[in-house]
């Protein structure tokens, strides 16, 4: 299984790393160096998204790169960390989401592989995978954290916030985070053949709601406790799906479908 680590995951606890592999792949280098080791017995991949020190912006990101490195690696099964903005009054600071859809609302990002130069419109009815999905909702329910089960995630350029009125805006889009990293890290793993979940934090409600945490340092605390917090049971969460993802053999995401999908689109 393959982490991709979101902010504040730059190390892996419990993994014991027997390799560090730096790649540099047909679309440049990844974020950093990707750490090969066993964790609970299974073979991890692990890369933190915005580098080391967080030093890469969102948009910056080399989605395209990570993924591609990730598949060389011989992962097939991917989970992205992440943290998210609420806008939702229900959907409080400290939940776990488990997104399922996404609104893309980026622009100027490299957001396609070109496979042998073929044109390919894939289909992104379902952008995650809904058995890496489901296998998350069961662990987390195991753990007994407070989790949404679906979500649709706002992605946004960054590295600046939304205003009041976007925020406003996305919530009647029928979103219910938001986030600047999930596209196009999602649809890259798609075009890979690669089974791709997301494992979301929420720290904050955003702006669009009027008991958004202002950025005042006692404020900016908050956020952080939940931060922690949040950040410790995703590494245990990270534990359980290591063994967990093993049980995915089929699905929309293989890379045997993707492979027909591609044989028939071209005749």
């Amino acid at each position: 299984m393959g982490v991709i680590g979101g902010s504040g995951l730059y190390v892996l606890p419990g993994l014991t790393i027997s390799e560090i592999v730096e790649t540099e792949t047909l679309y440049g280098k990844p974020s950093g160096p990707i750490s090969v080791g066993e964790l609970c017995g299974e073979r991890i991949a692990f890369l933190p998204r915005h580098g080391s020190k967080h030093a890469i912006p969102p948009h910056k990101v080399p989605y395209k790169a990570n993924l591609a490195a990730m598949k060389s690696l011989g992962v097939r099964h991917v989970i992205g960390t992440c943290v998210v903005s609420s806008l939702r009054k229900e959907i409080e600071p400290g939940t776990f989401v488990v997104p399922n859809q996404f609104i893309n609302f980026t622009w100027g990002r490299d957001d396609t592989f070109e496979v042998d130069h073929q044109l390919v419109h894939l289909p992104m009815a379902q952008p995650y995978c809904e058995q890496m999905q489901g296998i998350v909702n069961r662990e987390l329910k195991t753990m007994g954290v407070s989790y949404r089960a679906t979500g649709t995630v706002i992605v946004i350029q960054g590295p600046r916030f939304s205003t009041i009125a976007e925020s406003k805006m996305f919530a009647l889009w029928g979103g219910d985070v938001v986030n600047m990293t999930q596209y196009p890290e999602c649809y890259f793993a798609h075009e890979l053949g690669l089974c791709y979940g997301a494992v979301a934090t929420v720290t904050d409600y955003d702006v669009g709601i009027p008991s958004a945490i202002s950025m005042q340092a006692e404020s900016i605390e908050i956020v952080l406790a939940i931060f922690r917090r949040n950040t410790s049971a995703t590494v245990t969460l990270l534990e359980k799906l290591s063994v967990a993802a093993e049980e995915i053999t089929k699905c929309n995401c293989a890379t045997d479908r993707l492979a027909e999908y591609y044989k028939l689109a071209n005749g």
